[in-house]
């Protein structure tokens, strides 16, 4: 266990040598597919109940644990998860993070039905026109920088410098704003911390974890560091007291400060990965970015093995589907590990 240590300074000081002994294992094929799957599975089950309060979720669908239609077939994933599969796929041909690829690959596999804003449909047009893709980001404080970069928390576990710079440079690529970097980056740490912590079983402490974040991005954004160290005070196990918790203290929007310190606090109140992902969906609002960012930490510190298999069974599966993700994480592992 992290140790209880007396002061906010202390224990992230202790995170801090923890980070520093990386395990091995923090980067391995259970980890990268449980962050992929993790990120596809929260996407897909917040993904029906896009925009809906929490409340509007609960009378409708009580505890929404299952895989639904909405405006796509059950088990699809939207535009969070096939920016996620575009990063998969620049890690799996190129060995790490190239932005001029990635957006390549992010104009490769657009597809406008999956649900993309309309910034980013007209970015889509400015790189098909061919605009460099280093000149086509607006400055935008949204979540979708955030949204779609958990892999790179554990295919760069045991470096955390490279973890930041590729989060933030895959952001760049579509959002310049200060807000939306450093959401960016704070999701990509997560993971990474996820991953490590999940690695020698070590539970995850919601202060200390929270405040290790904060730290590392303040220096990027003030705002989102200071949103991150307003999450309440959460009793894991509790998924009634957590979402009323985090749904008091953030909007749970498709801003980068209100969507992605929730997403951290469903993970860190939850005892599985199903509860985490259940806890993120139903805190309403921008329901399948948030499932998704709290799916891949889950998915990190659980691993592939705790996903459920209801969930798996029911995930989109066409060509660019879950068995191509798993194929491109066990290419990047054989490559990498």
């Amino acid at each position: 266990m992290v140790p209880r240590l007396n002061t906010t300074g202390q224990k992230i000081a202790c995170y801090n040598a923890i980070m520093s002994k990386a395990p091995a294992s923090a980067f391995s094929f259970s980890r990268l597919a449980g962050a992929a799957l993790g990120c596809m599975c929260g996407d897909a089950l917040g993904m029906p109940v896009e925009g809906w309060s929490a409340a509007q979720i609960e009378q409708a669908h009580g505890r929404l644990d299952a895989m639904l239609p909405g405006r796509l077939p059950a088990g699809s994933y939207t535009d969070d998860s096939q920016m996620m599969i575009a990063i998969l796929q620049t890690l799996a041909h190129r060995g790490g993070l190239d932005p001029a690829y990635l957006a390549r690959r992010f104009l490769t596999l657009y597809e406008p039905i999956r649900g993309y804003g309309g910034r980013i449909n007209s970015l889509m047009h400015r790189l098909a026109a061919g605009t460099p893709w280093n000149q086509v980001a607006t400055d935008s404080w949204g979540n979708g920088g955030a949204m779609r970069v958990g892999v790179l928390g554990v295919f760069f576990a045991e470096d955390e410098e490279a973890c930041m710079e590729a989060a933030l440079a895959q952001c760049r690529i579509t959002h310049t704003h200060p807000r939306g970097l450093a959401g960016a980056a704070a999701q990509a740490l997560a993971v990474r911390l996820a991953a490590k912590l999940g690695a020698t079983s070590e539970e995850p402490q919601a202060a200390q974890f929270v405040g290790y974040i904060a730290t590392k991005i303040e220096a990027i954004d003030q705002h989102l560091a200071q949103r991150l160290r307003a999450m309440p005070p959460l009793l894991r196990g509790d998924e009634e007291a957590a979402r009323a918790d985090l749904t008091g203290t953030y909007a749970c929007d498709v801003s980068a400060a209100e969507a992605v310190p929730p997403a951290l606090g469903a993970f860190l109140a939850a005892e599985s990965f199903e509860q985490a992902v259940v806890l993120a969906v139903g805190l309403g609002g921008d329901t399948d970015t948030i499932g998704a960012m709290t799916g891949a930490m889950a998915g990190a510190y659980w691993g592939l093995e705790a996903l459920p298999d209801s969930w798996l069974d029911a995930l989109e599966n066409q060509p660019l589907g879950k068995d191509h993700v798993l194929e491109m994480c066990r290419h990047i592992c054989d490559e990498n590990c």
